[in-house]
C-alpha cells in the first residue's frame, strides 16, 4: 500500500552511517500535513486520500476552499495532493499524518518542480553533440538539421533551444536514512529536485526492488 506525506526542501548536509561512511542527505520539513477528503469508489470512481500541507491566511483563499477544509476542520492549505493506492481505514478526515509513518530505511520516490534554468541552447537542454570547434566548421553549439525540405515545417518533437528546468520531476528509490519526528523531518539519501523552499511529495516508490 502506498503512504504519503507531503514538506518544504530545507537544504542539503550530510550523516555519518554507523560504518563510518558519509551519507548526503536531503533534509525534508513535514509538520501540518492533514487529510482533507476520502475519496471512495462509490462517489468519485476511484480510491485516494487527499491530503493538504501548510496553513494559509484565509484572506488568501477563496469560499469553496474554505468550505472544503472546513469539513476536516482545518485551516485553507497551501499545497494539496492525492495519495491513491492507500489503505483508507487508516485515515479518518482531519487526522495529522506525522513523518513517522516512515521508517529508516523505506524507499521512496520524491516530486517537485525543477530549479528554472531560463532560454537554454539545444547542447545544455538536450545533451546533443557539438560540432568540431575549429575555425572553418562554423557549426559549433547549433541545434542540427530542421528534417526534410518537403513538408515546409518543423516536425513536432524536434529538440531545439527554449525554456529549460521548472518542469516536475519524480527522482525515484530513494532512501530514507532518518526519520526525525521530533522536529517533523525526513532526511533522504542524495538529492530531490527544487531549490530550498520547494515544495516535495514523498510517497512509497512504485518501482522498488
Amino acid at each position: 500500500m502506498t503512504k504519503g506525506i507531503l514538506g518544504r526542501k530545507i537544504g542539503m548536509t550530510q550523516v555519518f552511517a554507523e560504518n563510518g561512511e558519509l551519507i548526503p542527505v536531503t533534509v525534508i520539513e513535514a509538520a501540518n500535513n492533514v487529510v482533507l477528503q476520502k475519496k471512495t469508489v462509490e462517489v468519485d470512481g476511484y480510491e485516494a486520500v487527499q491530503i493538504g500541507y501548510e496553513n494559509k491566511r484565509e484572506k488568501l483563499s477563496n469560499k469553496p476552499e474554505q468550505g472544503h477544509v472546513a469539513k476536516a476542520n482545518t485551516a485553507p492549505k497551501r499545497f494539496i495532493r492525492e495519495f491513491r493506492d492507500t489503505n483508507l481505514t487508516d485515515y479518518e478526515m482531519g487526522q495529522e499524518v506525522k513523518v513517522d509513518i516512515f521508517a529508516e530505511g523505506d524507499v521512496v520516490d520524491v516530486t517537485g518542480i525543477s530549479k528554472g534554468k531560463g532560454f537554454q541552447g539545444a547542447i545544455k537542454r538536450h545533451g546533443q553533440s557539438r560540432g568540431p570547434m575549429a575555425h572553418g566548421s562554423r557549426y559549433h553549439r547549433r541545434p542540427g538539421s530542421m528534417g526534410p525540405v518537403a513538408p515546409n515545417r518543423v516536425f513536432k518533437g524536434k529538440l531545439l533551444p527554449g525554456r529549460m528546468g521548472g518542469e516536475q520531476i519524480t527522482v525515484q528509490n530513494l532512501t530514507i536514512v532518518k526519520v526525525d519526528l521530533e522536529r517533523n523531518l525526513l532526511l533522504i539519501k542524495g538529492n530531490v529536485p527544487g531549490p530550498r523552499k520547494a515544495l516535495i511529495k514523498v510517497k512509497t516508490a512504485v518501482k522498488a526492488k
